[in-house]
């Protein structure tokens, strides 16, 4: 996994080399961040030339707010919230129910996510911050195709590090002063702890067997998964 220098655009990754079953995930084919519409001149002809199909899962009103102009990767939006990201905080939504909710509303969303990474171009997976639309969503292809669950666990811890200090801490007082009494507000917004990741994907194996199974629950056929496992994971030559 390498994180990239992408100007503009925050907690910008490729997953590439993380461990998987029978080799490890391929490089330049899966990436992730948040969102592009800051993203610098350099940084556009980055993601140009990094990224055939970028998948953009925020809601209509981020979209609205903060649009992407980069031409040239196709871009496919796949809101995956059902409800929109203030109601969470609203709600006082901790992140586990936030990401059941997620597997529990938005599986056929999920799963056309997933689909686009199985065709086997460069991905971009991003959502707004990067952290937890996009973490389950990479979460649950790696799952799939065999990734070392740690390895997955890491990669989605390691986003909390990766957001500027000073946006965090600035997005924490402002919840804090609008939502004085809300316990989750903070960690929704900035946070992105590993048992929190690690107690997902468990939940994910008692309820569906496995990622796969969750991914076929909601659709996603066999010939589909064994696509994505071609796309993602490629074989380590043994050493000589």
């Amino acid at each position: 996994m390498t994180v990239l220098d992408i100007g503009g655009v925050n907690n910008f990754r490729d997953v590439g080399g993380l461990p998987a079953q029978g080799g490890r995930i391929r490089s330049g084919m899966l990436l992730r961040s948040g969102q592009l519409s800051a993203a610098t001149t350099a940084g556009v002809h980055e993601v140009r030339r990094r990224v055939s199909h970028i998948v953009d899962l925020r809601d209509g009103e981020e979209v609205a707010a903060e649009p992407t102009e980069i031409e040239g990767p196709d871009t496919t939006h796949l809101p995956l919230f059902l409800g929109s990201v203030r109601s969470f905080f609203e709600t006082d939504t901790s992140l586990e129910d936030l990401y059941l909710h997620l597997l529990e509303e938005s599986g056929e969303r999920l799963v056309a996510a997933i689909r686009i990474i199985a065709a086997g171009e460069p991905t971009l997976v991003h959502c707004t911050v990067g952290k937890d639309r996009t973490g389950v969503t990479v979460a649950l292809a790696l799952a799939a195709v065999g990734a070392d669950r740690e390895a997955i666990i890491e990669d989605y811890a390691l986003t909390e590090s990766l957001l500027p200090a000073e946006r965090s801490n600035r997005i924490a007082a402002y919840l804090r002063a609008q939502h004085p009494q809300a316990v989750h507000a903070v960690a929704l917004a900035t946070q992105s702890p590993a048992p929190v990741m690690r107690g997902l994907l468990e939940q994910v194996d008692e309820r569906w067997g496995s990622a796969a199974g969750y991914l076929r629950a909601n659709g996603m056929t066999d010939q589909e998964l064994g696509d994505l496992r071609e796309a993602l994971v490629e074989e380590v030559p043994e050493q000589g």
